[in-house]
């Protein structure tokens, strides 16, 4: 038996979950929260299921549903910037480095030259500049914090990994309650940035070696394990996890994930695994 899992930011009516379970011949759909629907199904699932609606469609196995690692990217995935370019603003050259960041995240560039290049635009900038960007850019995705502390109170690890920088995670991993952060290292020459990044550098590859650390460590498989990630550096990680999501993501990492999440809030990924808001932190 398999779920198809509908799920909406704006919304999804019982007109449209009717509709669905119609078309794939399912059981009464289980509503979770009023942005997010299961049905329960067996058989092949029809091509175009609510196309042209803006509605996320995703087909999830019943077996081994719920996860017990949550793996996450930070920039673009659990907030709703690139932090680097929002740095990069206070230091007049957001434009340059906006474009080197998007190439990286499309999988054009490499990942380590292209933060060694974006990073050494950034020298000079004093640390305040680093708490004010905090301050006044970074925000929490929609429903960032309630799918981490739901999975935190259901017993999961938590983890936020970033090819980003650790100034930022660890306030980050504090807000939505993380357990645990890892990212790269800005360094500082008296008060201001040095223009470099401490090595070696976190990228793809580190984000997986995470990744089986925390099962190794844990006693867990990559089948209990939820990776949700945004850009080509996530691609490892969200393939080798049970269930890799892309969340709003370039393609990529669209193109190897499991689930495409372009429509919702990042309470799907508690749907994923069919939690209701009854179960919510």
């Amino acid at each position: 038996m398999r779920f198809l899992v509908l799920t909406a930011a704006g919304g999804v009516t019982d007109a449209v979950s009717d509709r669905a379970r119609a078309l794939v011949d399912g059981d009464v759909p289980n509503r979770l929260s009023d942005d997010a629907v299961e049905i329960a199904f067996s058989g092949d699932l029809p091509a175009g299921v609510l196309i042209g609606e803006p509605i996320d469609v995703n087909v999830v196995s019943a077996q081994n549903r719920r996860k017990r690692l949550l793996i996450a990217d930070m920039d673009s995935t659990m907030i709703p910037v690139e932090c680097i370019d929002e740095l990069a603003d206070f230091a007049g050259v957001k434009s340059h480095v906006e474009e080197i960041t998007e190439r990286s995240m499309r999988g054009e560039l490499n990942f380590e030259a292209s933060i060694i290049e974006r990073v050494a635009l950034l020298r000079g900038l004093p640390e305040p500049a680093l708490e004010q960007c905090y301050a006044e850019r970074i925000s929490l995705n929609p429903g960032a914090k309630t799918l981490v502390q739901t999975m935190n109170k259901m017993g999961a690890m938590t983890a936020l990994v970033s090819g980003g920088f650790r100034f930022f995670t660890g306030r980050v991993a504090v807000e939505a309650g993380f357990q645990m952060n890892q990212a790269n290292e800005l360094l500082f020459d008296n008060g201001k940035l040095s223009g470099k990044v401490g090595m070696p550098i976190l990228g793809e590859q580190a984000k997986l070696v995470t990744l089986n650390a925390l099962c190794e460590a844990g006693g867990y498989t990559p089948a209990d394990v939820l990776a949700v990630g945004d850009g080509a550096n996530d691609r490892s990680m969200v393939q080798a996890a049970g269930l890799g999501v892309a969340y709003r993501a370039k393609q990529a990492l669209a193109h190897v994930a499991d689930v495409r999440l372009n429509h919702s809030d990042l309470t799907a990924l508690l749907a994923l695994q069919g939690i209701g808001e009854g179960e919510y932190a």
